[in-house]
Formats: C-alpha cells, sequence, structure tokens
C-alpha cells in the first residue's frame, strides 16, 4: 500500500491521499466541477503544474481563473504558445524571456532583421489557434545542465545559453508543447486546449536583460482568454482607456507636451497645465499645513558623499544620471530623492525630544534616469515632481504618526 500525505486546505480542513498524487486527482476528489476549472495548484509557496506529483505533506490551493495565481498560469502558457507560433512562422527566431505580466503576457524575441508588421500579428494569431487546437499537453521535463547547454547550443540561441549560466545543475527544467521547447520553471496550464481566444496588442523594443548597451529585442504583447466574450470585454474596455489615455488628453487640452531637444521622458508644462498643477499643489500644500506639516526647498543637486551616505549610491547607480564630477570635491548628483536632503535639514541643529514630532513636506523635483523603452506619457519620466514627506519622531509616537498619515 502507498504511504499516505496529508494535505491541508485554505478553509483549515486537512484529508489524506496516496503520495504522488498529482493536483489534478485532488481537485477531482473535490468536485468534477473544480477539476474543470483548475489550472495550476499551490503547494506550499509553490505554483506547479496540476500534472505533477506531491509527495510530502503541504498546504495545497487549487488555483483556477477566478485567482490571481490562475490567470498567471493561463498567460504564462500562452506566451508559450505564441513561441511556437513564431518560431513555426519565422524559422530561426530566438528568444529571451516571456512572462505573464499583470494583464496578459510578452515574449522578447531576436527576428534578425525583421520587422514585425499589421499583417504579421494577425498570421500568429491565426497560427496560434491553429496550434492551440491541437488539444497537446505542456510536458515538464528536468533536465541535466549539460544537455540543457548542448540543446540550445545546437539551437543557436545565445540567450537561452545566458540564461543557463545563472542556474545550478538539478534545477533547470523544459517545458514542451507540440514542437517546440523551451528553458522554463513553469508552472503551466495541462493543455493547448485551455488557451481558446488570443489577441496581441502591441509591439515595442527592449534591451536584453534591460542593458542598453546590449541588443534591442522586439517585445510583442498579447493576452488570451477561455471566452470570446471575455476577450471582446476586454478589447472595448482597452478602447476606452486609450480614449481617456492622458497623453491623448493632455496633447488635446494642451497641458503639457514633450521635446526631443530639451530631452526623453522631461515633460514641459504649457499654461494651462501649470494652472491646474499649480491649483493641486496649492490645495495639498494648504491641507499639509492645517495636519501640521513644515514646509522645505531643497536643491535639485547634491554631493555624491550624500547619497553614498544614504545608500542611494551606487547600489541605484542603474537608475540615476552620471555624477557631475567636480576636481576639488567628489562631485555631484541629480537628486534621485528627497529624503537625503530632509535629514540634513533635520540635522541643522540640535533637538529636543520635546520638539517631535517633526514633519518636513516638499514638492521636490528629483531625476532617474529611465530607460527609454520604459518612458511613457507622465507615468514613467526622467524629472518629476514628488509630494514628499517625512516625519522625526519618537518610538511612543510611532504608531499614532503612522495612523494619522
Amino acid at each position: 500500500m502507498a504511504s499516505q500525505i496529508t494535505l491541508s486546505f485554505p478553509d483549515g480542513s486537512t484529508r489524506q491521499f496516496d503520495s504522488g498524487v498529482t493536483g489534478y486527482e485532488v481537485a477531482s476528489s473535490i468536485s468534477e466541477g473544480l477539476a474543470r476549472m483548475a489550472v495550476s495548484i499551490g503547494v506550499d509557496s509553490e505554483t506547479r503544474d496540476l500534472s505533477r506529483p506531491i509527495t510530502t505533506d503541504a498546504s495545497i490551493q487549487i488555483f483556477t481563473l477566478r485567482n490571481e495565481e490562475g490567470w498567471g498560469t493561463y498567460w504564462h502558457s500562452s506566451a508559450h504558445l505564441m513561441a511556437e507560433a513564431l518560431e513555426s512562422l519565422f524559422p530561426g527566431v530566438k528568444f529571451g524571456i516571456g512572462p505573464a505580466i499583470e494583464k496578459g503576457f510578452y515574449y522578447d524575441v531576436d527576428l534578425g532583421d525583421r520587422q514585425l508588421t499589421a499583417e504579421d500579428l494577425t498570421a500568429i494569431e491565426k497560427k496560434m489557434a491553429e496550434l492551440a487546437k491541437r488539444n497537446v499537453a505542456y510536458e515538464r521535463r528536468e533536465v541535466p545542465k549539460e544537455e540543457a547547454i548542448a540543446f540550445f547550443k545546437e539551437k543557436g540561441d545565445e540567450y537561452k545559453l545566458e540564461l543557463l549560466e545563472d542556474l545550478e545543475d538539478g534545477t533547470i527544467t523544459f517545458y514542451t508543447q507540440g514542437d517546440f521547447t523551451d528553458l522554463c520553471r513553469g508552472p503551466h496550464v495541462p493543455s493547448t486546449g485551455n488557451l481558446k481566444h488570443t489577441k496581441l496588442l502591441n509591439i515595442a523594443g527592449a534591451y536584453w536583460r534591460g542593458d542598453q548597451e546590449r541588443k534591442q529585442l522586439t517585445r510583442l504583447y498579447g493576452i488570451t482568454f477561455p471566452k470570446k466574450k471575455e476577450l471582446d470585454e476586454f478589447l472595448e474596455m482597452l478602447e476606452l482607456a486609450r480614449q481617456r489615455d492622458h497623453r491623448k488628453l493632455g496633447k488635446e487640452l494642451e497641458l503639457f507636451t514633450f521635446s526631443q531637444k530639451v530631452g526623453s521622458g522631461l515633460p514641459l508644462w504649457l499654461p494651462k497645465g501649470t494652472i491646474l498643477r499649480e491649483t493641486l499643489v496649492n490645495f495639498l500644500k494648504a491641507e499639509q499645513l492645517k495636519r501640521g506639516y513644515d514646509p522645505v526647498i531643497t536643491p535639485h543637486i547634491g554631493r555624491l558623499e550624500l547619497y553614498k551616505t544614504s545608500g542611494h549610491y551606487p547600489y541605484y547607480s542603474d537608475s540615476q544620471f552620471p555624477p557631475m564630477m567636480d576636481d576639488e570635491e567628489e562631485g555631484y548628483l541629480l537628486k534621485p530623492m528627497n529624503c537625503p536632503h530632509h535629514t540634513q535639514i533635520y540635522d541643522a541643529r540640535p533637538r529636543s525630544y520635546r520638539e517631535l514630532p517633526v514633519r518636513l513636506a516638499e514638492f521636490g523635483t528629483v531625476y532617474r534616469y529611465e530607460q527609454s523603452g520604459e518612458l511613457s506619457g507622465l507615468t514613467r519620466v526622467r524629472g518629476f515632481t514628488v509630494d514628499d514627506a517625512h516625519i522625526f519622531c519618537r518610538p511612543d509616537q510611532v504608531k499614532q504618526e503612522f495612523k494619522d498619515v
């Protein structure tokens, strides 16, 4: 008789199963409906395929498309299906990474000199639908590192070979569906037949591993749903969002603009936008005064030593503008944060515990070197104003200050 394991469910109940039971079998033991809806299973802190055996006592949760984890599994599998379609249509394509995101998925791919067109996107969608109808399983296989390296060397995919450099032998898995095999931790839905309705949404450029010194890959975004109605509703919501897009409204209402001569990600506020912005700022300043905050103003740059002391440099140097070096001093940095400056205002004179709490507030402009592919309207910029505040208080005041904020 097989040894027994105890599985704990989200409601606190426990049940015994034979060691080696799969997530699908657990779901089936609860109800046929749950088994049909299940896409993956949480085993302790790990999300797994429904087909993987469970061999030890664990806390488990069956994930469906009512769960965020379920959608993550569904869209991750969709990324693999899109990759298979790309490989079928464009032999020799190379693959970077292809994760699920908040709404949908993407895959970074190297298509050589080819630029994807609208007609290409239609062909990829059609191929994905064709491949999905085969209803083939996503099969997981543990692979020795040497074998994984040999596989991608033969395939000529330098991106996967680079990813393998960071993986230890014994932790590497391949997933195969149909004629496509990918380096992947999983999990995946049981079969391609789960992936019914597809829409490819956008094409963007993305530097390999976020390094602008590396090659720029093609990032292809998409989304899938099990029902056409769900896809139609999503596309309708997307269209409404486009109509309300702040970039579109900002241009139409003459609120702000950008100039390549000024620089990417550096917004220029137009008269109407400035009036709107200043109205909001003045309202917030008045509210801060009511709540006991003292207004301060700090410079747009600071000595590099200040940011070394705070830890912002060099640990976050990739997202900062390079230092402005000086022969007499160590150099200066465009302010990425207001925090270090505010600590220096607090430290400007001796303080008594009776003065606390001290609340400092500033509408401080800061600068971050966002990568060009990440810039988007006013949501991802290189220069922006933060409604920032710092509270200096005694330990016995922390709870009340936290609640007041």
